[in-house]
């Protein structure tokens, strides 16, 4: 269990100087676009700050869980297949739980992170 534990930490942190390093930006990017924008449509309808909401709104989570996978599922999905094709081209084998996490580190978090400030920071302009 160590073995794959140290495993997985020297391979999460060999993507950061390996090739197709660029995938790094372009993912979490990609995320912070469609946070902003998901944000800002947020504000305009007068929701509340998505990620607290979350926690604090158990009557619409479910809606609501099912509206931020529709804006940010596709990200989650390619950066899935990128890190799978990044894992053929280092590894040659693919590592679906390393895949996973690094879809979700690098599409999920900062959406969630960027979409409830924004529509904040929208909301407090009107």
């Amino acid at each position: 269990m160590e073995d794959l534990f140290s495993r997985v930490v020297e391979d999460l942190v060999g993507r950061v100087s390996g090739p197709m390093k660029f995938r790094l930006i372009f993912q979490s990017g990609t995320a912070a676009v469609f946070a902003i924008l998901r944000g800002l449509k947020d504000a305009k309808a007068g929701k509340p700050p998505y990620f607290w909401a979350l926690f604090t709104d158990p009557a619409h989570r479910r809606d609501m869980l099912r509206d931020g996978w529709r804006s940010i599922g596709r990200v989650i999905i390619i950066a899935f297949v990128i890190d799978a094709i990044y894992q053929f081209i280092v590894f040659r084998w693919f590592y679906p739980v390393e895949a996973l996490l690094v879809a979700v580190i690098l599409a999920l978090v900062p959406y969630l992170l960027i979409r409830g400030p924004v529509n904040r920071i929208a909301s407090n302009k009107k």
